[in-house]
């Protein structure tokens, strides 16, 4: 499988590099039709989205970060502005002084409930109707092997 040990394929560099492109075009596409219909960023819906799998335990920080399928690299500043704007609460945990704990609001929930159309219809617009359920299902076992 692969060019075990070798430097990579040509083909291989190609796919690599169009896929971080594809990839990047289509999160901005995401991005664009939220903004487009009012909506805030897809790190707050993917944030939003963790807490609410959480649950009434609710997340630490690192494992808010750990769990979103964006990067997020000033996880702080995104947790200051969900808070600030109602959708998340910051608790102390119970068992680190130091440490809080992230709780989804009823507002943070009627908000990812809201986004959850824009969004779904941006991955079927930008995403699988332009390569077919066939296409999705290969690359899917294509990605879950990259996994």
């Amino acid at each position: 499988m692969g060019n075990r040990g070798g430097a990579p394929s040509d083909d291989a560099i190609r796919a690599w590099a169009r896929l971080e492109r594809v990839s990047q075009s289509l999160l901005a596409a995401m991005e664009s039709d939220l903004k487009a219909k009012g909506f805030p960023p897809l790190s707050w819906y993917d944030a939003l989205l963790e807490l609410r799998r959480a649950g009434p335990n609710g997340l630490r920080p690192y494992e808010l970060q750990n769990e979103m399928l964006l990067a997020q690299y000033n996880i702080s500043r995104l947790i200051d502005r969900l808070t600030h704007a109602g959708y998340v609460e910051c608790l102390p945990c119970s068992d680190d002084a130091r440490g809080k704990v992230l709780k989804i609001t009823s507002k943070g929930e009627t908000l990812l409930k809201d986004m959850w159309p824009v969004y779904r219809e941006a991955i079927r617009e930008h995403f699988s109707e332009k390569i077919g359920h066939q296409d999705v299902r290969a690359l899917g076992r294509i990605l879950q092997r990259l996994a």
